[in-house]
């Protein structure tokens, strides 16, 4: 039995980044990671001759000190030790209630100007939506690089206190768009139609935790990092293991969080990934990278039960699918010439209609298709391998479109999708089906597995609006002393929120002595 100060499980961005942080302070840390590889969502990887990318396809740009992960990346020792890509506009929006597409770039003042543009009726909404998305964007940053700044809502009152001109603090998305836009629904999808990297439905999407992160990639601009995601969550691993007294066990599975008599969690046991060889280390404190249900269950029964009430009536957040095709020709040979398109479908006719997309998957596929985002890592210095070119199509789900079946049937049901996808990227890519030499599907079931989601959620928790069913902040301290989070379930999803899960968590146990 070896003693650690820090005992962490799980070696997701947020685990990594809790570890690297300690790490560098000086605390004895041990990662106990049940994959083959460090980074979980955060994982590039090849199949055959396909390079995947397992989630990673654009991030706010880290090297402005206003980006809510520059302070954390610098701390953990990292943000120099990869290079990020500028993925140049924030998107290209195609479809919907769209005659035509449109460019959002990547740039507050150029953004407003192409929207007016585009959109001249809608000149003072847009004017209104920009400028307070630019505040909530600056004030959130400056707070984030004073270490001032978890989150969104576990810092509402701190942001509140410097934006005392704002006060829309409850509202929706759809709320708040229809008081700018009324029925413009055109407009509405320029400024939001890559509203699956955040949730499905504007309708119960939190104006503020959109405005903020939209307004990130508006403020600092979008990256990728180069090779790949793997490379960030390497570079944090590396942290670690050249500390003093830590170690990262890989292949190893977590069976069990021990408390000591006064319930405060001190000890986690293991196992082989394959089976045996249990070993059990002590700690002063235990971090989870996992949701909260995962925790629990690991727990002694008393202590799991206290936990799981604790986080009783928090939605899950959306679950993601992912096509990874790679093509024989270069992508811009068959039209596909921007980074990250949105495909909003025909029968699209609202930003409100986002919502259905999810429920699709539940039948087979037919004249619906979902709306989705094509990401085209050679239209940037991505470092991607180009034998296959790789394109990534990514959309939002519901693992309960797969529960329940067989998993013949599941694998021949996600096969005649994955062609109806590619069928119709080809009408809209003419040369598209006949260039797709490889692919991989994962759906919302394959999220469950890969990164032992419940529901295969993909965000942590519902980024939904602030109300009286949020009895806990997100935060990285549970109701078990000593038991922390350093996971999107401790903040918000996407690389921003486990990033800044990652440092509340390590400042937290910091703090606590």
């Amino acid at each position: 039995m070896a003693r650690y100060d820090v005992v962490v499980i799980g070696a997701g961005l947020g685990g990594l980044t809790a570890g690297a942080i300690l790490a560098r302070e000086g605390r004895k840390v041990l990662l106990i990671e049940r994959g083959n590889s460090v980074g979980g969502a955060a994982s590039s990887y090849k199949a055959g001759d396909l390079f995947i990318e397992a989630s990673l396809h654009k991030t706010s740009g880290p090297e402005d000190a206003r980006d809510l992960k520059h302070l954390a990346l610098t701390r953990a020792g990292v943000l120099d030790k990869v290079e990020w890509v500028s993925t140049g506009s924030v998107f290209e929006v195609r479809g919907g209630p769209l005659r035509e597409p449109f460019m959002l770039p990547a740039n507050f003042a150029a953004a407003r100007e192409a929207l007016t543009q585009r959109f001249p009726d809608a000149r003072d909404g847009i004017a209104s939506i920009l400028h307070e998305m630019e505040r909530l964007a600056d004030a959130a940053g400056t707070l984030a690089r004073e270490g001032r700044f978890r989150n969104t809502l576990e810092n509402l009152d701190a942001l509140k206190a410097a934006l005392p001109e704002i006060h829309d603090w409850d509202l929706s998305l759809a709320q708040k768009f229809d008081a700018a836009f009324g029925g413009n629904e055109a407009v509405k999808c320029a400024l939001a139609g890559n509203l699956w990297h955040y949730h499905d439905d504007p309708a119960s999407l939190w104006w503020i935790f959109f405005a903020t992160a939209q307004g990130g990639y508006l403020q600092s601009g979008g990256r990728y990092v180069k090779t790949g995601s793997q490379r960030l969550s390497s570079a944090l691993a590396r942290t670690i293991l050249r500390s003093e007294g830590c170690a990262i066990a890989l292949r190893r599975v977590a069976t069990g969080i021990g408390v000591d008599a006064q319930g405060r969690a001190n000890s986690v046991t293991h196992i082989a990934k394959a089976g045996g060889d249990p070993q059990t280390d002590e700690a002063d404190c235990i971090v989870s990278n996992a949701a909260p249900g995962v925790a629990a269950a690991l727990l002694p029964e008393a202590e799991g039960s206290r936990l799981s009430a604790s986080y009783a009536g928090r939605k899950s957040s959306v679950s993601l699918f992912a096509l990874t095709l790679g093509l024989s020709c270069k992508p811009d040979a068959i039209g596909l010439t921007s980074y990250s398109t949105q495909l909003l479908p025909e029968w699209m006719a609202s930003l409100a209609d986002y919502a259905k997309g999810s429920a699709l998957f539940a039948d087979e596929p037919a004249a619906r298709m979902p709306p989705f985002s094509i990401v085209n890592y050679s239209a940037i210095d991505s470092g991607v391998p180009v034998s296959p070119f790789i394109v990534s199509v990514v959309g939002t789900d519901r693992l309960a479109n797969w529960e329940g079946m067989e998993r013949s049937v599941y694998t021949a049901k996600r096969g005649r999708w994955r062609d109806a996808i590619v069928a119709h990227l080809d009408g809209i890519y003419p040369g598209l089906q006949a260039a797709a030499v490889a692919s991989s599907f994962n759906t919302a079931s394959s999220m469950v597995s890969y990164l032992n989601a419940p529901d295969g959620a993909a965000y942590g928790f519902a980024p939904n609006p602030p109300d009286a069913s949020h009895t806990q902040s997100r935060s990285p301290q549970t109701v078990i002393d000593r038991l922390y989070l350093a996971s999107s379930y401790a903040g918000y999803g996407g690389y921003n929120g486990a990033i800044q899960a990652g440092q509340a968590c390590a400042d937290t146990i910091i703090g606590a002595g």
